[in-house]
Formats: C-alpha cells, sequence, structure tokens
C-alpha cells in the first residue's frame, strides 16, 4: 500500500516536469552543447545545488577526456623512416638500419646530418564508450530515481553521444647533426558531437533535449627534440623532449589549452632482421600529468616491408573517472537518487597497435596501422587507423 501511494506521488510529480520539458535542441560551440545535454533535467531530485555540481563534473570530465585523447594519442615521426650515417671509407652516405622503425614509438637511431623528412597521416577516430559504459546506445545513465531494495530505477534519464575526430597531421624533421634531430608536427582536427538526452519512464520515452556541434581548425603544435647519446649499428640510447604548444581552441576541444613538456629516454637494441624499442618520459608540465611510456618490436620482413607492433601506455596521476552516485532522495521517503559524476583519481590507459610500413618508391614510405585499446578508461573506440606516407628528401 505504502509503494502504491509512494509510486502515484512520484508519477504526479514526475509527470507535471514531463509536461512542460518540451523537447529542446540546440547548436552551439561543442563545450556549451555539452553544458546543455547534461543540464537539461526532468527527474524530480530535491537537490538543484547536487544537482548542478553532478552535471557540471560530469561534462568537466568528458572535456578533460576529449582533450586527453587528441592530445596523447601518439604522433608518427617521419625521423623513423630512412636513417643514414656517413661512411668514412667511402666518403658516401649509407642506409643506418635496414628496418623502417616502429610507427609512434621512437627509436634511438637519428636520421643524419643534413637529412631533411616530411610526413602526412590521417586518423579517424569514432568513440564508442566513456570508462566502458556505451557512449551510442543510449544507456548511459546521467540520472535517476529508484524505489529502495529495487535493482532497476524506474525513473532514468539517459544520454546518447557520438563523438568524432579527425586530424590530418603534417610533419616535418631535420637532422642537426649526424646524432641530434628536430621535429615539428601540425595537426589539423574537426570535431564533431551530435547527443540526445531521454527521460524514461515506466517504460515510456520522453526525449529531453537535443543536441550538436562542430568545429575545425589548429590543434595542438607538437615539438619534439632527439639526442642519439649512445649508438652501435641500429642499437643505441637517446634522449630528447616533446614539447605541446596550446594553438588549438579548447572551447571547441581542438587542444588542451595549456603547453605541456615531456622529456624522454629512448633505447633500442637490433639484432639482424629483429629490433626492440622502449621509451619513457614523464609530463612536468601541462594540464594533465602522466606517466608516458611504450614498447614496439619490429621485423624487416624484406627489403621494402618492416612489420611492427607496439604497446603504449599512460599513467594519469588524475585522469578522472565517471562514477554513480547513490543518495536518498531529500523529498521522497524511500526514493533513491543516482547521479552520474566524475571524481579525481589514477587512471591507467593502454594501447596497442599493430601495421607495415612499406617503401613504395624511392624513399617514399606508406605506413598503414591500427590501434585499439586494451584498457576501459577515459574515451576509447573499437579501432583508431592511421596511414602516414612521408619522403626523405636527403641532403
Amino acid at each position: 500500500m505504502r509503494r502504491s501511494l509512494l509510486t502515484a506521488r512520484i508519477a504526479s510529480l514526475t509527470g507535471a516536469v514531463l509536461t512542460v520539458a518540451a523537447p529542446v535542441a540546440a547548436q552551439q560551440r561543442i563545450i556549451d552543447a555539452l553544458s546543455f545535454l547534461l543540464t537539461n533535467r526532468s527527474i524530480v531530485t530535491g537537490d538543484f545545488a547536487r544537482d548542478e555540481q553532478a552535471a557540471l563534473s560530469t561534462r568537466d570530465t568528458i572535456i578533460r577526456f576529449v582533450q586527453t585523447e587528441l592530445t596523447t594519442l601518439p604522433v608518427s615521426s617521419p625521423a623513423g623512416g630512412f636513417t643514414y650515417r656517413l661512411n668514412p671509407a667511402l666518403g658516401t652516405d649509407e642506409r643506418s638500419s635496414e628496418s623502417f622503425g616502429p610507427f609512434f614509438i621512437q627509436r634511438s637511431l637519428t636520421g643524419g646530418q643534413g637529412e631533411v623528412a616530411f610526413a602526412v597521416s590521417y586518423r579517424s577516430v569514432s568513440f564508442d564508450h566513456i570508462d566502458g559504459r556505451s557512449l551510442t546506445t543510449g544507456t548511459l545513465v546521467a540520472t535517476a530515481s529508484r524505489l529502495r531494495g529495487d535493482a532497476l530505477p524506474f525513473d532514468a534519464e539517459t544520454l546518447t553521444l557520438h563523438l568524432e575526430t579527425q586530424t590530418l597531421t603534417a610533419a616535418a624533421t631535420y637532422g642537426v647533426t649526424d646524432r641530434l634531430d628536430i621535429s615539428a608536427a601540425v595537426p589539423i582536427v574537426t570535431v564533431k558531437m551530435r547527443g540526445e538526452r531521454v527521460d524514461t519512464y515506466r517504460g515510456q520515452a520522453f526525449p529531453q533535449a537535443a543536441a550538436q556541434a562542430s568545429a575545425s581548425g589548429l590543434g595542438d603544435v607538437l615539438l619534439v627534440v632527439k639526442y642519439n647519446v649512445v649508438r652501435s649499428g641500429g642499437s643505441g640510447v637517446a634522449i630528447g623532449a616533446n614539447a605541446t604548444l596550446p594553438t588549438g581552441d579548447e572551447q571547441d576541444l581542438l587542444g588542451a589549452g595549456e603547453a605541456s613538456i615531456v622529456p624522454r629516454v629512448i633505447g633500442s637494441f637490433e639484432q639482424s632482421r629483429l629490433a626492440v624499442h622502449g621509451e619513457g618520459g614523464v609530463v612536468l608540465a601541462g594540464p594533465t600529468r602522466y606517466l608516458d611510456y611504450g614498447t614496439a618490436v619490429t621485423f624487416v620482413a624484406g627489403s621494402r616491408w618492416t612489420v611492427a607492433t607496439e604497446l603504449i601506455g599512460r599513467r594519469f596521476t588524475s585522469g578522472g573517472r565517471l562514477t554513480d552516485v547513490v543518495e536518498p532522495n531529500p523529498r521522497l521517503v524511500g526514493i533513491d537518487t543516482i547521479r552520474l559524476v566524475g571524481t579525481e583519481q589514477p587512471t591507467t590507459r593502454l594501447l596497442v597497435v599493430g601495421g607495415v610500413r612499406c617503401n613504395v618508391s624511392g624513399r617514399w614510405l606508406l605506413s598503414i596501422n591500427a590501434m585499439r585499446s586494451i584498457t576501459s578508461a577515459g574515451l576509447t573506440a573499437s579501432w583508431v587507423p592511421t596511414v602516414t606516407l612521408d619522403y626523405s628528401f636527403g641532403r
């Protein structure tokens, strides 16, 4: 009897809200569109302040995830393709390694003094999960009401988000000396977002809000310096640093909005056709602090082919996670309110990469690879393909 009276009261309150909450649509900047979707609520929770706080923390976490993915996904370096050294006995340049190297993990070898390389790469990402929760199936619960003791909510507001990015990157490398390379990568980024918020009350769906937004422009420019400290054939040790400049518009999620610096140590061991490479770095400045590490194994499959596989890791000290917080409804006895909120906590993200590099003609090198996340933290996509074409000009 109590439950039926309680249900009737909830239905009357929820129904009143639903009658005035007509579906709303918006097209604006991406951060504004996310805020719009997350703050258009209709469920009666009795605590507007906590609703607002939960919505903003969720929005900020999603924004941080997108910015993190854009600024930490590895960039192909043209310096990894062709490497040359002067042969003193012959007085001519010769290849210092038959391998074209890995895709994203750097190797200790540098391109060679006076060597100039240029590359263009294209990457398309369609995110489908966030912290292991589906983004695209309409099952991401933002706010819900549940009778205490029940397993499922009787009233739930769910989000559907379609987030896509396309990145076209132009990169160049110059060999200052036989041991020192400098590189720059300039990305042009397109971000597209569309989503909707739906309130489902006892099996009946009521659309609450819809939003879409897109942006294109310059992303965060990457500068790289690498110095080959020790070398023996294709093996050796190098040190270097990456610097990311805040050239992308953070309001449209084209960039992180803050510069970052990552010093690195790189090691390589190459024996005949097989080689193992590894690197590690720590972010000393930037919007997100993390430990960056990875390893790669390459195999020379022929005079024009190199097969590579890589494991890339990021250990974020405050990467953020989405979690459900359950609290009693202050206005309705026996009812719990479930809110999706963003929290600060360490996270680990691992990516696995596989593909081939082919010397299609002369000094032209074509690289094709696919990347996949093997952890659920942050924004993830089923597969992330990258195609790169680079050319080594020589001296």
